[in-house]
């Protein structure tokens, strides 16, 4: 392991030399700073362990030679204080170097959909589209929206939208599957507890390099924008439909003002949707370890329960209870992510051994 920290080490110097020394090329600067931003934490915590260790062995040297107790009393409990630290800096290494995914980097397209529950299903969509929002803005990340569907008595029927920013697939990738919620509507008069569901896909956005695709292959038809319960809420035909011939993938985007910017927000949803579907794919032959582990990433697993009338949040692949659901909701998803991600770790420490 500390031989690859120091190879890695050496890496990251030998680059920041480069951007100190200038280059003229603007692909390879960006290149550069991305593998510099990627080694970053790594080299940063490596060098700290080694300060550590170094502080940990002159105590040892200390200790030997010293005679006064009270020095002695001092650099024992200094000495077990940095022992503690040390090899919780070397777990932290050790996931560290654990195998990236390619794309925990990445932007991600995020769709939410109303399910099970009509209307209900559809204001949980708005609910968890909000809580995501509030995350988002907690973390610095920007959130468009590509296209919406409203429902008919308020949240969503279908919303795509991009969240972009620093590693935000990395966080947000066990996120698909089915959400359940457990609520009274506000319809209902005997106050009897509702069961409704939404459904969140998770797509890494898709570069130029993961997927190409040619715009003879796309059947594009363009139609009226319509609102909530389908009519029609103009006469310029602004909205447009791309069907992916080879793959029959169908992607539709209204929100624009014009047909040009909804037919470039489209295009960023096809491109994900079949990039994802090529990863979904990979990820079966593969045998992944997060499907096995943190859930199938399937749009059909439930994954969570929100227990409003128990303010509590269940996440069903973990065993995990949270009894803060207003706080989650209002954009503490870190409670619900921590946990999952670090059991996502351990269980690849445990695969790595």
């Amino acid at each position: 392991m500390f031989d690859r920290l120091k190879l890695i080490e050496t890496t990251y110097d030998k680059l920041q030399q480069q951007l100190i020394d200038g280059i003229s090329d603007v692909k390879q600067m960006t290149k550069t700073m991305k593998e510099l931003s990627d080694l970053e934490e790594t080299v940063e915590v490596y060098r700290l362990f080694k300060q550590i260790e170094s502080e940990v062995f002159d105590l040892e040297q200390l200790m030997e030679s010293e005679s006064d107790p009270d020095l002695l009393e001092m650099a024992n409990l200094e000495y077990h204080t940095n022992k503690e630290k040390l090899f919780e800096l070397e777990e932290k290494l050790k996931i560290l170097l654990l195998p990236q995914d390619p794309n925990d980097g990445k932007n991600i397209i995020m769709e939410i959909k109303g399910a099970a529950g009509g209307d209900e299903g559809n204001l949980f969509a708005g609910d968890l589209f909000r809580m995501y929002h509030r995350y988002a803005d907690t973390m610095g990340w920007k959130v468009e929206v590509l296209n919406a569907m409203e429902g008919t008595a308020g949240g969503f029927a279908s919303i795509e939208f991009m969240i972009s920013g620093k590693r935000v697939y990395s966080f947000l990738k066990h996120e698909a599957g089915v959400h359940r919620v457990q609520r009274v509507p506000e319809t209902e008069s005997q106050g009897r507890i509702h069961t409704s569901t939404a459904t969140v896909l998770v797509m890494p956005e898709a570069e130029e390099v993961d997927i190409n695709i040619d715009w003879n292959d796309i059947k594009v038809d363009t139609y009226n924008s319509s609102g909530p319960g389908g009519q029609s809420v103009n006469t310029t035909k602004s909205a447009v439909r791309l069907t992916h011939i080879p793959t029959n993938t169908v992607v539709t985007c209204q929100d624009g003002k014009s047909q040009h910017e909804n037919k470039d927000k489209a295009l960023i949803i096809l491109k994900a949707r079949i990039y994802n579907d090529i990863l979904e794919a990979r990820d079966k032959e593969e045998g992944a370890i997060r499907r096995s582990l943190i859930g199938t990433g399937d749009r059909s697993e439930k994954i969570r329960t929100y227990n409003y009338p128990q303010n509590r949040v269940s996440d069903h692949r973990i065993g995990l209870t949270v009894q803060r659901l207003d706080a989650i909701m209002e954009g503490r998803l870190d409670l619900i992510l921590e946990p999952l991600i670090n059991e996502y770790q351990k269980q690849q420490l445990v695969q790595a051994i």
